[in-house]
């Protein structure tokens, strides 16, 4: 049987801490997720429009097989910066990549889409993410704030309000997996002309405030709101996974995953989004095999559904835009 872990969140993997950090007079801010030791990562890429940083040195074929953290942050492509910020954190405490004496942080990141709400045309030369990642740093824990927290400060979901969200699942083995996501898609989370989530067959104990099955059929038609621009959106996941597995491996597990945006997003992965998931594998021993590979991306998936569902449910009515609770509840 699986349930969610104890806390509901991505830190329910073993060795996994996440810190938030938002500015205090516009609508963005900065992720970060910390794992205790360096661990194997990979990355997906689907959407039209990502942008990220330290994408490349997650392949397969690199030479830098872990890392040190992940970034997720708002500001477009001004947010890159926080990026550095973790950097500088973690060389401050002698952690990183071992070259020679020097020891270099690997950092992956990547941006959302809110400047409407970034405050852009007040810190343009001077923009705040690499302070706001380091801020986030020092605040990183087990436990952390969703909805309009982070890099969810400013994230818009369709018409309605994003924000973070996370979910995490656990079997009768204890095999443990969590997702972690700041929602700013295109798409529409909600099915047209009612309250259900496209994710509310996947809700755990409650963690959606209740859902109910659609009262009408579903229309075709693609449910996209007026005025989309390219790079304007994107969803951005990490997963954690509490297994030893390989480079290859956690890129199968970070392929699989991307089913759960286009399980709770409609549509997915278009141009105008920056679609983006990252795997952490935190665990020790011997690499699984391929049919609990098969697994682990199974349940990433449905994790990843859960948690963008989530975070735009705990997501608050800001900047003029609407909040799924302020709509439907």
């Amino acid at each position: 049987m699986i349930t969610p872990g104890p806390r509901n969140l991505i830190t329910d993997v073993p060795g996994i801490k996440v810190g938030n950090a938002g500015h205090p007079d516009y609508l963005t801010g900065v992720t970060v997720v910390l794992p205790d030791r360096p661990a194997v990562a990979a990355v997906d890429v689907r959407g039209g429009g990502p942008g990220t940083r330290e994408t490349d040195a997650l392949h397969p074929a690199a030479l830098v097989e872990r890392i040190d953290a992940v970034a997720l942050s708002g500001g477009s492509a001004f947010g890159l910066d926080a990026a550095s910020g973790v950097v500088a954190w973690l060389a401050a405490r002698d952690r990183g990549f071992a070259v020679g004496e020097a020891r270099i942080p690997i950092v992956p990141a990547a941006i959302l889409f809110d400047l409407p709400h970034a405050g852009h045309a007040e810190w343009a030369e001077a923009p705040p993410y690499r302070d706001l990642a380091m801020t986030a740093c020092d605040a990183a824990a087990t436990t952390f704030a969703l909805g309009n927290a982070g890099a969810g400060l400013g994230a818009t979901a369709g018409t309605l309000k994003g924000g973070l969200g996370s979910a995490s699942a656990v079997d009768e083995d204890g095999l443990m997996i969590g997702a972690l996501v700041a929602a700013n898609p295109a798409g529409s989370v909600v099915m047209p002309g009612q309250s259900s989530f496209w994710a509310w067959a996947l809700e755990q104990e409650g963690e959606l405030g209740g859902q109910t099955p659609p009262q009408t059929p579903v229309p075709l038609e693609p449910d996209l709101p007026a005025g989309l621009a390219p790079g304007g959106n994107t969803t951005l996941a990490i997963v954690a996974v509490g297994e030893r597995l390989t480079s290859s491996q956690a890129q199968r597990v970070a392929i699989m995953a991307q089913d759960g945006i286009a399980r709770a997003v409609r549509p997915a992965h278009t141009p105008f989004d920056g679609d983006t998931v990252f795997v952490l594998a935190t665990g020790r021993g011997h690499p699984r095999g391929p049919a609990k590979v098969a697994r682990l991306g199974a349940l990433a998936a449905d994790c990843v559904a859960r948690a963008i569902a989530r975070g735009v449910f705990e997501a608050e009515s800001a900047g003029g835009m609407r909040s799924y609770r302020d709509t439907y509840r």
